[in-house]
C-alpha cells in the first residue's frame, strides 16, 4: 500500500481507550466526493500491486535461468575435469607401463660386483695386447723392410718374366715402377745405385714404341671371320643390239650377226679373265685364306716379323689370284691385310738383369749392415752369373 493510502485510513483509536458504541455514535454524512476518491485508491493500489506481483516473478524467472546457467557451466567444468582426470590416468597407465618394462630391462642387466669384475678383466686383456703388441714390433720392426726388398726383388723377376714370356711392354713397366718405389721408400743413400740402374731400365720400357698385339690378333682374326663370305661374282651377260637385217645378206651373215649378240671374242682384253669359282674350289681358297691368316695371328702372339708379314703376302696373293678387281668384298679384303703388314710385331726388349743384380748386391749390403760385418769387395757376385741366375728364375 502505498503512503496516501495510509493516510487517507481513519487513524484508531489507542487500546487503552474505550471504544463508542455503536448506538453512542452517530453516523457522520459522508461527502458527496469520498467514494471517488477511495474507488480510484484501490484500482491504483491493486495495480501497482499486480506489477509488484509481475517484477518478483520476472525477478524469480531471471535468477531460476541464472542458477540452470550455472548449473550447466559447473557441469561443463565437471566433465572436463572428468576428461582430464581420464587422459591422466591413461598417461600414468603408459608411463607405469614403460617403468615396468625399464625394470625388467635393469634386472637383467649383471650387477655391480659382476660389472667391476668384467672391467678388471678388460683392463687385464687390454695390458696384455699391449705387451704383445710391443713385442711384435720389437720382433718384425727390421724384417718389414726386409720382406719390401724381397717384394721388389720379386716384381722386377716378374717384369722380366712379362718380357722374356710375353713381350708385355706395358705390365713390365708398371712393376718396374713399383719396385723403384718400394725403394723409393726406403730413404736409405745406399739404394742410390739401385735406384739408378731400375731407372735406366725404365726409361727403355717407356721409349719403346707402342705395341698392341691383343688388338692386332683380334683384327686378324676379324678379317679370318670374313673369308667364310667370300664368293666369286658370276660375269654378267649384256645382250646386244639388234642389227638392222640387209636383204642382200646371205643366211650366213644373218646366223653371224645373230650370234655376235650372245657370244663375243675378244682378243685384245686389257685385264685377266678369272675363272668362275664354285663348289669344292671354291671351299679350297677360303680354307687356304683361313690358314694363312691364322699363321699371321700365330706371328704376332710370337713376335716374328718375317712368319707374320709372309703370312699376310701369302693371303694377298690368293685373293688377287682367284678374285677380280671387280668384287668388292675381296678386294677391301686384300687391302685391309696389306694395311696391317705394314704393322710392327716385334720390338728390342731391354735387359732387366743389371737392375735386379744391383737390386741383390743392395740387399746383401743391408743384411751384412744390419749384421754388424764388414762387406766384402770379393761378395759381389758377378755380373754374368746374376744374370744367367736371373734368367733361370
Amino acid at each position: 500500500m502505498s503512503e496516501a493510502d495510509s493516510k487517507k485510513e481513519p487513524l484508531q483509536p489507542p487500546a487503552s481507550e474505550p471504544t463508542p458504541t455503536v448506538e453512542s455514535a452517530k453516523p457522520a454524512k459522508p461527502a458527496p466526493s469520498k467514494p471517488a476518491a477511495s474507488a480510484n485508491g484501490g484500482g491504483k493500489s491493486l495495480a501497482a500491486l499486480a506489477l509488484l506481483v509481475g517484477l518478483g516473478g520476472v525477478a524469480l524467472g531471471g535468477y531460476g535461468l541464472w542458477q540452470l546457467q550455472q548449473l550447466g557451466a559447473s557441469e561443463d567444468r565437471q566433465l572436463e575435469a572428468l576428461q582430464s582426470t581420464g587422459e591422466q590416468t591413461r598417461q600414468l597407465a603408459e608411463r607405469e607401463r614403460e617403468l615396468a618394462a625399464r625394470l625388467g630391462r635393469l634386472e637383467q642387466l649383471p650387477s655391480a660386483s659382476e660389472l667391476e669384475e668384467r672391467r678388471r678383466l678388460l683392463a687385464a686383456l687390454q695390458s696384455d695386447q699391449q705387451r704383445l703388441s710391443g713385442r711384435v714390433e720389437q720382433v718384425l720392426g727390421a724384417s718389414r723392410e726386409e720382406w719390401r726388398l724381397a717384394e721388389a726383388e720379386h716384381l722386377l723377376r716378374m717384369a722380366m718374366l712379362q718380357l722374356s714370356a710375353m713381350q708385355d711392354v706395358k705390365s713390365a713397366e708398371m712393376l718396374v715402377h713399383e719396385a723403384d718405389l718400394i725403394l723409393q721408400q726406403q730413404d736409405d743413400p745406399g739404394a742410390y745405385g739401385t735406384r739408378q740402374k731400375l731407372l735406366e731400365g725404365l726409361e727403355a720400357l717407356r721409349s719403346l714404341p707402342e705395341l698392341d698385339r691383343t688388338g692386332l690378333f683380334l683384327q686378324l682374326g676379324a678379317l679370318r671371320g670374313q673369308t667364310g663370305q667370300l664368293s666369286a661374282l658370276a660375269p654378267e651377260f649384256v645382250n646386244g643390239e639388234t642389227l638392222p637385217e640387209n636383204v642382200q645378206d646371205s643366211r650366213w651373215q644373218r646366223w653371224l650377226n645373230e650370234l655376235t649378240r650372245y657370244v663375243r671374242v675378244d682378243f685384245d682384253a686389257s685385264g685377266d679373265v678369272k675363272p668362275l669359282l664354285a663348289g669344292q674350289t671354291l671351299g679350297q681358297v677360303r680354307l687356304a685364306l683361313s690358314l694363312a691368316i691364322e699363321q699371321a695371328q700365330w706371328a704376332v702372339l710370337n713376335g716374328n716379323t718375317e712368319v707374320y708379314r709372309q703370312s699376310l703376302e701369302q693371303a694377298s696373293a690368293v685373293l688377287k689370284d682367284h678374285f677380280s678387281e671387280d668384287n668388292g668384298q675381296a678386294r677391301g679384303l686384300r687391302e685391309r691385310l696389306e694395311a696391317l703388314s705394314r704393322r710392327e710385331v716385334e720390338v728390342t726388349l731391354p735387359d732387366l738383369a743389371p737392375a735386379l743384380q744391383a737390386l741383390q748386391v743392395y740387399v746383401q749390403k743391408r743384411e751384412r749392415r744390419e749384421d754388424g760385418q764388414a762387406p766384402e769387395s770379393s761378395a759381389q757376385p758377378e755380373p754374368e752369373k746374376e744374370a744367367q741366375e736371373a734368367q733361370r728364375t
